[in-house]
């Protein structure tokens, strides 16, 4: 596969445009709409004490994936932050297996802001909120569940059942080691079991482990160049060990090697928090579909270009978007 600097939802006669995103028009506005179908209602409603319909009180969802069964896991800001539910929208359970931080991530006032260091930072105690460290959740490829506490400063790998596999970071501890993180943000999975974690918010690196939690390697600094971040926010990786990467504040998603050698950049016109690799080899990038090299395939419907804070696709080809608006948007494949 060539790489080249690719520039996503603008104008695709830019060809491999070096350096920072275009200015050129959303290339969403001209892409061709995908054959899906905006689900109405989703997740079912809820039922008062009268038993009349009730609408869910999601917060904001940060994170949705589907497990091996095919159900539909929600992460979300609130109380009850990890819940359970059919494809279909009926309500299954919530998974309390993990208690998330209460504390907050916000961006500071750009007159607070420090060249050269991270323009974001997290409040803590009455001024944060319920489970709002809640940020990812993935269903590795052995059907394990990972979620991403990004105010405590862990990462906790589950079994299906909910049991703590694994956990990553200290509970609480701030740092850059091989067992810390600075609000990390996401994982994503090697096929030879190799996991990444992007580290995140105020810190500026990918740090790669091996299937057993074995610190491996870690790369990026923060800035505008390649290879560098400004906030490295979800992480995916191909079936030939590529990982693509959004740095969502500078607008685009950087590709690496296995060992962090950068090799592309897709300059993008808004920044993509959310991204998921298909088993055929395709990226969902927000509501957005790319080829591997970064070109755009089509879009969903109804304005969902870069939206999404988490994307998960199921097996028959449906999407979920979990959107901090506090909805779950799913599409159905026609």
């Amino acid at each position: 596969m060539r790489f080249c600097y690719v520039s996503i939802f603008v104008s695709i006669s830019l060809g491999c445009a070096m350096g920072q995103p275009s200015k050129a028009p959303s290339l969403a506005a001209n892409a061709p709409v995908l054959g899906y179908k905006l689900v109405a209602e989703w997740p079912t409603l809820a039922t008062n004490a009268a038993g009349a319909p009730a609408a869910w009180n999601f917060i904001q969802v940060s994170g949705i994936a589907v497990d091996a069964s095919g159900r539909i896991l929600v992460l979300h800001r609130g109380a009850h932050p990890f819940l359970e539910f059919e494809s279909n929208g009926k309500f299954v359970r919530s998974r309390d297996h993990v208690t998330f931080s209460e504390g907050k991530v916000a961006a500071m006032a750009p007159a607070d802001r420090v060249a050269g260091h991270s323009a974001y930072s997290a409040v803590y105690g009455p001024a944060g909120c319920d489970s709002c460290g809640a940020h990812s959740i993935r269903v590795d490829p052995d059907h394990n569940i990972w979620v991403v506490d990004a105010t405590g400063q862990v990462i906790y790998k589950l079994n299906p059942e909910g049991k703590v596999l694994m956990q990553l970071g200290q509970k609480g501890v701030v740092g850059t080691g091989h067992n810390n993180f600075n609000l990390p943000t996401d994982v994503g999975f090697a096929s030879n079991g190799d996991f990444y974690v992007t580290d995140g918010y105020a810190s500026a690196r990918v740090v790669k482990f091996s299937r057993d939690g074995k610190y491996l390697l870690e790369w990026g600094s923060r800035g505008k160049s390649p290879g560098q971040f400004e906030l490295p926010h979800n992480v995916v990786v191909d079936a030939q060990g590529r990982v693509y990467v959004t740095d969502r504040e500078n607008r685009r998603i950087e590709v690496f090697d296995a060992n962090g050698k950068f090799l592309a950049q897709w300059p993008t016109v808004e920044g993509v928090s959310g991204l998921f690799m298909m088993k055929d080899q395709r990226i969902w990038a927000g509501g957005v579909l790319l080829n591997l090299e970064g070109q755009v395939v089509g879009k969903l419907p109804g304005g969902t270009a870069a939206s999404g804070h988490g994307v998960a696709v199921s097996e028959s080809g449906d999407v979920y978007l979990a959107q901090l608006n506090g909805t779950v948007q799913k599409f159905v494949k026609q």
